[in-house]
């Protein structure tokens, strides 16, 4: 525990050098500074510190100031350079500076095929081109789709294809508030996507794999064999495949959603729970071995080799190394020296993984992970001794309390500007669910020891599935709870980051009853509010049309205040994981709910009246009532593939914007591009350009 914010700069300095390393990484990324100007600015840095390294101790503390801001610079331009490097587009040899549709593509299957509804999925590696007159080594990752097929040739980790079907750049719905797939493709050095039916490609006899990727992927399978073969019920193994691999390709797709509402998900994502566990329980058994001189160097390296075997076991997810590496350092770390600072520890676990990878910064597992820990780090103790408890058992039940809400302080801000929800019962969820996956985790640890025991394995594997049952039974009950959710909760990143400083704030000020602390956890809830107030009132003033981009649906909302009215496809109202997935994120970024059409909204047939605007949807042939009269409109909305000639619709109607929306076939739209190119009417593709947004106001 630290007295006061100097000590703790003082007791924790990787803690300084990672803010300016991560601020390096984050300005990189946004702004794409040349690299001739980083190399530029990192050698200034660096060689201005460089004679100070030969000067006298009066001079350099004379000078400090001036050290310690090129040395931070330098630390600025190194995280800049790191996260330029990183970026597989800036690579010499990535496949797409040399690519064209003509190409021979020589690809490397990443990993097993996943099996989706209508195809196989897997991640590959590009590591050739060839073409009519040269071949190139490249590197550089695709997701490939294989068409379900019974003649689909056995494929897997490491098998190599030939195939010449040109390559879909990777894009986002571009619906508002929607999931960045394009961004977490290129962090994951993916680019592009391809469709392969059976005879768009060959398959190379020789395969290419890495050892250990390979003992990785054939133990998940193993295991995944084990799971099924002793544990009946496919919810309930879906459920252990996730909790001890993270295979989440049979989990039940309700399941997670309850999972998800109650605040327990990170039972089911292998995460620094498990670790955790795993860690506290080898702690436990192997306290002896501290206690003995001549075998207390045996702790750390029984428990650092267990968490990373344990990681090897769950597929080496990135994930599982971000734990593994943090627990490692903080292992470490205790066994190097009893008084190593946990916050140094964590700082430099995080600079270590952010050097292997600096796109991990965007991970919402790396930034709650660490979130979680910090917060547990900070706030357990106050909070544990708010109660003092001799009866042990109802102790040990009030830790595992402290230890949830603490780390809840820290996480509640990351989880809802990601997550948009906050789960009301959360305490009462994790009461049972944690420990009781706990026990379910050991337990298949044990069942995977014993597997070639038959008779225990069986024993194991019922017991399991009781327990999982159990788990399953309680998640699904609260879930169903009134109020278990407080859900469509729309934070930006400033609002989060004063949350985190409200949070640090009073933390401080319980800590160490300084009142700055407490002065300024207030100031930061007070600029939160005063934040938030202003988002309500202009969301209170705005009108917008929205045309989604829903790959073969239609969907449109009319936007006025803090209220919509929506009009597509019915089969959108029926279907939740298309309306969640497309149409929800953006009513949560504008903070809108149904409203009544008759005050929103005039309808008339295929034609809408919102404010000041005339829109048109068409879905079928128009004829016009009065031969030569021409329409103003607005918008005009083209939506399942309509019969449509615009050389006739423009003596109808005088259009001002054409959309054509997702449920348009693509040769059709070829051919009204054509003819709104010839007369220059504009257009906008919700398919190639996003969902289209018209702002009134």
């Amino acid at each position: 525990m630290f007295r006061s914010p100097f000590m703790f700069w003082k007791k924790a300095p990787f803690a300084r050098l990672i803010i300016f390393f991560a601020a390096g990484i984050i300005v990189q990324w946004y702004l794409q500074i040349p690299v001739r100007f980083l190399w530029a600015g990192a050698g200034i840095a660096f060689f201005a510190i460089i004679p100070f390294s030969f000067s006298s101790l009066v001079t350099r503390f004379r000078f400090s100031l001036l050290i310690g801001l090129c040395f931070y610079l330098l630390l600025f331009f190194t995280g800049c350079i790191l996260a330029c490097y990183s970026d597989i587009q800036h690579h010499p040899r990535w496949f797409g500076k040399m690519y064209s549709e003509n190409d021979v593509v020589i690809a490397r299957l990443e990993e097993p095929l996943s099996e989706k509804s209508k195809s196989y999925k897997a991640v590959a590696s590009i590591t050739g081109l060839k073409n009519d007159s040269a071949a190139f080594k490249t590197n550089g990752r695709i997701i490939i789709y294989f068409r379900k097929d019974s003649l689909l040739p056995a494929l897997g980790y490491g098998s190599q294809l030939l195939f010449k079907k040109k390559l879909q750049p990777v894009r986002n719905s571009g619906n508002p508030g929607g999931f960045d797939y394009r961004q977490y493709c290129h962090f994951e050095d993916i680019s592009h996507q391809v469709f392969l039916a059976r005879k768009d490609f060959a398959v190379l006899p020789v395969t290419d794999k890495k050892l250990l990727k390979d003992f990785i992927y054939t133990t998940r399978e193993k295991v995944v064999g084990i799971l099924k073969k002793y544990i009946p019920g496919k919810k309930e193994q879906g459920l252990a495949e996730a909790l001890l691999i993270g295979y989440k390709d049979d989990l039940d797709k309700k399941l997670v959603q309850a999972y998800s509402n109650t605040g327990v998900v990170h039972i089911i994502a292998i995460s620094g729970l498990h670790l955790g566990i795993i860690y506290a329980l080898l702690a436990l058994l192997l306290q002896p071995l501290k206690r003995n001189k001549s075998t207390n160097w045996l702790y750390p390296v029984i428990i650092i080799t267990a968490l990373w075997l344990f990681g090897l076991l769950a597929g080496a997810q990135p994930s599982v190394l971000r734990s593994a590496v943090m627990f490692t350092c903080i292992v470490a770390g205790q066994a190097m020296s009893r008084k190593v600072s946990i916050y140094n520890t964590l700082a430099f676990s995080a600079f270590l993984l952010l050097c292997y990878n600096p796109f991990w910064l965007w991970d919402v597992g790396f930034q709650l992970s660490y979130a979680a820990v910090l917060s547990i780090v900070l706030f357990f103790q106050p909070i544990y001794r708010w109660f003092y408890i001799k009866n042990k058992i109802l102790d040990f039940i009030w830790k595992l309390n402290a230890v949830t809400i603490a780390a809840q302080i820290l996480t509640i801000p990351v989880s809802i500007y990601h997550f948009h929800q906050f789960p009301n019962y959360f305490l009462l969820t994790n009461f049972l669910a944690v420990p009781l996956s706990s026990l379910i985790l050991i337990g298949e640890i044990l069942l995977c020891a014993f597997a070639s025991l038959p008779v225990v394995a069986d024993f194991l594997g019922k017991i399991l599935y009781q327990m999982i049952d159990a788990m399953n039974l309680w998640v699904e009950r609260i879930d169903n709870l009134p109020f278990a959710i407080l859900d469509n909760i729309q934070i930006s990143i400033p609002q989060a980051v004063l949350l985190l400083a409200t949070a640090a704030g009073i933390g401080y000020w319980l800590m160490e009853k300084r009142k700055t602390g407490l002065q300024l956890g207030l100031a930061a809830l007070l600029l939160f509010t005063l934040i938030r107030s202003f988002s309500f009132f202009k969301a209170q003033q705005q009108e917008k049309i929205i045309v989604y981009n829903i790959p073969g649906h239609s969907g449109i909302d009319f936007v006025k205040g803090r209220t919509y009215y929506f009009t597509g496809d019915s089969s959108l109202l029926l279907d939740d994981f298309l309306r969640n997935f497309h149409i929800k994120p953006s009513r949560i970024r504008y903070r809108v709910f149904p409203g009544n059409d008759t005050n929103l909204i005039i309808k008339k047939g295929n034609f809408f009246q919102f404010e000041n605007k005339k829109i048109a949807v068409l879905r079928h042939s128009l004829k016009s009532e009065k031969a030569g009269t021409r329409i103003p409109v607005d918008l005009l909305v083209l939506s399942g593939n309509p019969r449509i000639y615009f050389s006739d619709l423009i003596h109808w109607l005088d259009i001002k914007q054409v959309v054509f929306d997702g449920s348009n076939a693509a040769w059709k739209l070829y051919f009204w591009k054509k003819d709104c190119d010839s007369l220059k009417i504009p257009y906008h593709d919700v398919s190639e350009n996003g969902a289209f947004v018209m702002t009134l106001n």
